[in-house]
């Protein structure tokens, strides 16, 4: 796994695919999670696209430096990881706290060509932690927090990969410490004026989300100039595990729209 030094600070990356004329996407992800949480849309994106995942700082293989980080440092990782795969510009797709640093990154850099945001905060106001912040290490509230973040139906399901989850969980998410300094991050969190923002935005909502209330990502599309909403009314925060073929999906078309224009 490639890493990019950032001021000291080694912040690890997956990347797929090598055409430079594919359109390329980059995954971040949301708060204290490692890369795992990407695992479903990985495989489906890297044949039509260049996909690259970053392990957001304090988690995965990344450093995780003291903290608190602002999100001028998780921007800056983005920018570092960009210009290491020489990448001048991507669709980026964040979840949570993800979503907030591609928000801030289309707001202060040129990199991106679009925004997907899933479960993403309109404001730090608008972010729940709690359902989020589990110790990796205690394997009781490691599986209540993973229930909490996926639909009842989902978890009764006999295929449903708890058990894979909290083994990522377990391996890669960021310690107690870590996630405080990741949520640092959206201390203060505000995008406006979002009529700034012109790129295309995809927004996306689990209709049970316990972490972001569906409405304010709905409102957040209603706000920008460029933006459109998808909800999955029956899905929780993971939306991107528990309607994952529809998802993938949705990004795939979105992109390539994009990349029509």
């Amino acid at each position: 796994m490639p890493s990019v030094d950032v001021d000291g600070c080694a912040i690890h990356y997956t990347q797929a695919g090598e055409n430079p004329d594919a359109p390329a996407v980059v995954f971040l992800g949301g708060l204290g999670f490692g890369a795992w949480g990407w695992s479903w849309q990985y495989g489906a994106l890297a044949g039509p696209c260049r996909v690259v995942v970053i392990d957001t700082r304090g988690a995965g293989r990344s450093d995780a430096p003291d903290g608190p980080y602002a999100m001028a440092d998780l921007v800056g990782d983005l920018e570092a990881v960009l210009a290491d795969c020489n990448i001048r510009t991507a669709h980026l797709v964040g979840c949570g706290l993800g979503g907030a640093v591609a928000l801030a990154a289309a707001r202060r850099t040129n990199r991106a060509e679009s925004l997907t945001l899933i479960g993403t905060p309109p404001s730090g106001e608008a972010f729940d932690p709690e359902p989020l912040s589990a110790d990796p290490t205690d394997e009781s509230a490691l599986r209540a927090s993973t229930m909490s973040l996926l639909s009842t139906a989902f978890c009764e399901r006999e295929d449903a990969p708890i058990e894979q989850i909290i083994e990522w969980r377990r391996e890669e998410d960021a310690t107690p410490a870590a996630r405080e300094a990741q949520l640092a991050a959206l201390d203060g969190f505000d995008p406006e004026p979002l009529y700034e923002l012109t790129l295309p935005v995809r927004v996306v909502a689990g209709g049970a989300d316990p972490v972001v209330d569906p409405e304010a990502c709905r409102r957040l599309a209603e706000e920008l100039p460029n933006g459109e909403f998808t909800s999955y009314p029956e899905a929780s925060h993971l939306v991107t595990i528990e309607r994952s073929a529809a998802l993938n999906d949705v990004l795939l078309g979105f992109i390539e729209s994009v990349d029509d224009r």
